[in-house]
């Protein structure tokens, strides 16, 4: 790292109420280690371990139908009938929005998502949480936390816009001023930390890279905020190709993920390395190491989940619902009886009353009627905007 990065590094807040979420990967370049798309590859790479019980639940399955095949108990031997429909459904005549809803039901619950149909997702939804990832991660490398999470929480903006277009997302009053109150919030907090002079020296705000090209902390923040719209851009992937979670076998989703992410993104950290943006290096301290391995872990669980609760919820509810990290955060340092600013609390209280509300509005999403059309979400029909093209015979 050259004296001036060091530096600009040195200046940075330590151990604050800042954007705690991002502090702990800002950590690592503290330790010396910038190296964003080695952190960002070993990170997703980890995905592939999902494959592990994924394949140990396809021989077991296997084993077991053998067995009971060899007992004459295969699908030849007796198979239940399929209940009676009622008499009254019969008879009943379907309304158009009856109809729909049973198509939908059909399509979310008795059509899974094919193993190929979910390479084809795990593939484009790689290439977007990588970009999302190694951008916000590079972005600390170049300006402040502070300035990364308050760029990167835009993405609250991005997800309500990008949802509406794919009528993920109705556009309500309630939703836009959360969305606002939430980003309030996390600018109260972020800039709690940054009430410190600025340096004396204007080449200290200037980062150098290895082979002498010199960055400006602008290119940060666009980085912090391309981050954002990416985010924003593969929840709403996810939500309109899958739906419902039942109709994915998530550990094979992030099995694909990891495994791409192997194959496909190693060419990058070439590029850099000849280049001189960002040499290959192995972590040399055990700081380091336990760093890179306790960031593999989180991202291995916490993606999983996260995903998980989108499909549950909606785009929005999980976007908004990253920021609780504040609150919580002012919640722990309660505990260890650290001070804590009145300017923290109130940005922690306001991100979490704008995930309140706009959890409370999630409920009625499909019922709210939209600004722009002035009807329900239900009453539009499905997607018209399809990503990946899904031909029907690969449903046979």
């Amino acid at each position: 790292m050259s004296e001036t990065a060091a530096a600009s590094h040195s200046e940075r807040p330590h151990g604050k109420s800042r954007s705690r979420s991002l502090a702990g990967r800002h950590g690592l370049f503290d330790d010396g280690f910038e190296k964003p798309f080695l952190i960002t590859y070993l990170s997703t790479s980890s995905f592939a371990l999902y494959l592990l019980p994924y394949a140990i639940r396809k021989v077991f399955r296997k084993d077991l139908g053998n067995a009971d095949a060899q007992h004459g108990r295969g699908h030849h031997g007796y198979q239940p009938l399929a209940a009676e429909a009622d008499i009254s459904t019969i008879l009943t005549p379907s309304s158009p929005q009856t109809l729909h809803g049973n198509e939908q039901a059909v399509d979310d619950t008795l059509v899974p998502l094919t193993s190929r149909e979910t390479a084809r997702l795990a593939a484009w939804f790689c290439l977007l949480w990588f970009i999302a990832n190694w951008s916000l991660n590079a972005s600390l490398d170049y300006t402040s936390v502070a300035s990364a999470t308050i760029l990167s929480s835009m993405s609250g903006f991005f997800t309500l816009g990008i949802g509406r277009i794919f009528r993920v997302e109705s556009l309500t009053t309630i939703k836009i001023v959360t969305v606002i109150t939430s980003f309030g919030g996390v600018l109260l907090v972020s800039l709690s930390d940054t009430a410190k002079a600025l340096p004396a020296d204007p080449s200290a705000s200037v980062h150098v890279t290895n082979n002498g090209i010199r960055l400006s902390p602008l290119f940060g923040d666009t980085l912090a905020l391309l981050s954002a719209l990416f985010y924003a851009l593969y929840v709403i992937l996810l939500k309109v190709k899958i739906r419902s979670e039942s109709r994915i076998d998530m550990q094979l989703f992030f099995g694909f993920v990891g495994l791409f992410s192997i194959v496909a993104t190693w060419p990058i950290g070439v590029v850099l390395h000849l280049t001189g943006l960002e040499r290959f290096e192995l972590p040399h301290t055990n700081k380091t190491i336990a760093a890179l391995l306790i960031n593999m872990a989180i991202t291995l669980s916490s993606d999983f989940i996260y995903v998980i609760a989108m499909l549950k919820t909606t785009p929005l509810v999980v976007t908004v619902g990253l920021s609780l990290t504040m609150p919580l955060a002012v919640i722990g340092d309660f505990v260890l009886k650290k001070p804590v600013k009145l300017q923290v609390i109130l940005g922690a209280a306001v991100v979490l009353l704008s995930f309140v509300a706009v959890g409370l509005e999630d409920s009625r999403n499909e019922e709210e009627p939209d600004l722009i059309s002035g009807r329900p979400l239900e009453e539009e029909g499905s997607s018209a905007v399809q990503l990946v093209d899904e031909p029907p015979a690969e449903r046979a």
